[in-house]
């Protein structure tokens, strides 16, 4: 049996890492582009494929909180395992649906990145997964109007998501390696529908959840997703001068 200081410890240490990583990777994203994608650059170590870097980095995220919620007591809780339905909905699709439809590139993923990543799938695993059993444990109300205000909001969030995706595959014919401006759906108003959909989401399992943990993973995705799409948008306007000069960063009409 584990103290009960050490059981606290455990709980709310990497919960505050997590909630100081949030302003941290704000600021070193706002001063250096993470240099993959469109903006690739060498000087960053050694590379891999696209496709292993992301499954690599994703499936961390997949493994951790899956493993824990079903092996501890309360996985048996639907407070528990029906959350963590729409966790492995979502990244089902980015560690394995996403990385086989991707297009064919000549870019490859700094190794140094995809560490990073996945120590943060671990830690960001292992907080929503105490907080999942937390909730088994404690028998919360499922049915709240929290969970179902949650639900509707990542279900809409990963639309918008999964449609960017979609759309960004479509621009490349076979054997096209090189970039294009996106139209349609969203991206008539934002350069980044795909980064505001993944925010969407996370906002939504927060709300569903109802919790510190899902709290700090949707800080966490927008200090890291607002400023690469502002370096997206910066690089679309630098790269194409018939970009559309009303299309916003992120959010339609605002930002």
């Amino acid at each position: 049996m584990i103290p009960k200081f050490w059981q606290d410890t455990l709980m709310t240490l990497p919960l505050l890492i997590q909630f100081l990583l949030c302003p941290v990777v704000l600021a070193a994203l706002l001063l250096v582009t993470a240099p993959y994608g469109r903006h690739h650059k060498t000087g960053w170590g050694p590379n891999l494929p696209n496709r292993v870097a992301w499954i690599l980095m994703e499936l961390p995220a997949l493994l951790v909180i899956t493993v824990l919620v079903l092996l501890s007591p309360a996985g048996n809780q639907p407070q528990a395992w029906l959350p963590l339905c729409f966790w492995i909905f979502h990244y089902a699709y980015r560690t394995f649906v996403f990385p086989i439809l991707m297009q064919p590139s000549d870019r490859t993923f700094p190794a140094l990145l995809v560490v990073f990543a996945v120590a943060f799938n671990a830690l960001n695993g292992y907080n929503n997964a105490a907080a999942l059993i937390d909730a088994g444990e404690q028998g919360v109300p499922l049915l709240s109007a929290h969970f179902l205000a949650g639900s509707v909001i990542f279900i809409g969030g990963f639309a918008v998501h999964f449609q960017a995706d979609r759309t960004i595959r479509n621009l490349r014919q076979p054997g096209d390696r090189g970039y294009h401006v996106p139209s349609g759906g969203l991206f008539r108003w934002v350069s980044s529908p795909n980064y505001l959909g993944e925010i969407i989401q996370w906002i939504g399992w927060a709300v569903m959840t109802w919790s510190l943990a899902g709290a700090a993973f949707a800080l966490f995705t927008l200090c890291n997703l607002a400023p690469r799409a502002i370096s997206n948008h910066r690089w679309y306007r630098e790269h194409f001068a018939d970009y559309p000069a009303d299309r916003r960063i992120l959010v339609p009409g605002v930002f």
